[in-house]
């Protein structure tokens, strides 16, 4: 459930839409999550899907206040109005001074939010090697040329050559299988000292992962980073999805949070009815911004895509349009 609040167009979408919420309170993919969880799944009128307290806690990967950490943070961070589902989770207790706001406070997790973590880095550092190199961005000279420039072992029985052979022999998606086998069995539990473990399990244990696995996790993102999400191709993608949320945010925000936008001076609708009528009965401007945020951001690429054409391409208006 940790990535329900993930907008379109991954990390760029979130990027964007932080910088267009910069005056209302951020926007954060993990903060997002925990708003749905909590606020916004099942209707407007209840207060989320009531997740349970170790449920709560299993996607707070993130502890720190949008204005604890200062300025307009770029992530890693929850909403100001969410302290409340913080100190919920935490059973009211306090963090300790030692635990700051950021980096220090965001290793303090519960071991179901550590095993959720785990599980996202295995995603990342290998799923994403699948998808790479079934869409063409990833392949063998690309991995030689990478590996060469950061001095890495392409050798038998080192993780790069084993990925190598997988592709040569089109094996990938069973290496990557055994791999995400690998990377479960590599870790175990062991019993941890903290000003919570005393009250609760969730805190009485921590996720240890072998050293080894975790070097050649490190290794795996690092190269479907460098080599396929800064790709001239990816970053193209990136720029055109961030430039149509913001154009979407421009229009949607004129009509629903500052409410200029008329059409030869008369009042039109952009939204769903429920939304529209949600965002009408908002007290201000920072719920108002919320709410179009939250639309903005329960969007598919797809779905973000055809509302950008419906509102801004002059070929695009057909019925059978209207209906997609």
């Amino acid at each position: 459930s940790h990535d329900l609040g993930h907008p379109p167009f991954g990390h760029a979408g979130e990027r964007t839409l932080n910088h267009l919420m910069r005056e209302h309170g951020g926007f954060e993919g993990n903060a997002q999550t925990l708003r749905l969880l909590t606020e916004r799944i099942f209707s407007a009128r209840r207060s989320g899907m009531d997740p349970t307290r170790a449920f709560l806690d299993g996607v707070l990967k993130y502890k720190s206040l949008w204005t604890e950490l200062g300025g307009q943070p770029e992530h890693h961070f929850i909403y100001d109005s969410q302290h409340t589902h913080l100190d919920w989770a935490m059973g009211g207790n306090d963090f300790p001074l030692e635990l700051t706001p950021g980096k220090v406070r965001d290793k303090f997790k519960s071991i179901e939010c550590q095993v959720m973590d785990w599980a996202d880095d295995t995603a990342y550092s290998l799923n994403d090697l699948s998808d790479s190199v079934r869409a063409g961005f990833l392949n063998i000279e690309k991995i030689e040329a990478w590996a060469e420039k950061n001095g890495v072992s392409t050798g038998e029985a080192t993780p790069l050559g084993d990925l190598m052979k997988a592709i040569r022999r089109k094996r990938v998606d069973p290496f990557v299988g055994k791999r995400i086998g690998k990377y479960i069995q590599s870790t175990h539990l062991e019993t941890d000292v903290n000003f919570l473990s005393a009250t609760t399990n969730r805190y009485r244990y921590r996720l240890v992962i072998d050293e080894s696995v975790k070097a050649e996790s490190k290794l795996f993102k690092k190269l479907a980073f460098e080599v396929v999400f800064l790709s001239p191709q990816l970053k193209q993608l990136e720029h055109k999805g961030s430039r149509m949320l913001r154009q979407l945010w421009e229009v949607l925000g004129e009509r629903y949070i500052s409410e200029k936008g008329t059409i030869d001076g008369q009042d039109f609708q952009l939204l769903p009815a429920d939304t529209a009528e949600e965002i009408r009965e908002a007290q201000d401007e920072l719920t108002k911004a919320r709410l179009v945020c939250d639309f903005l951001a329960g969007m598919t690429d797809g779905y973000a895509a055809r509302t950008y054409k419906r509102l801004f391409s002059p070929d695009f208006g057909s019925i059978g349009d209207l209906i997609g």
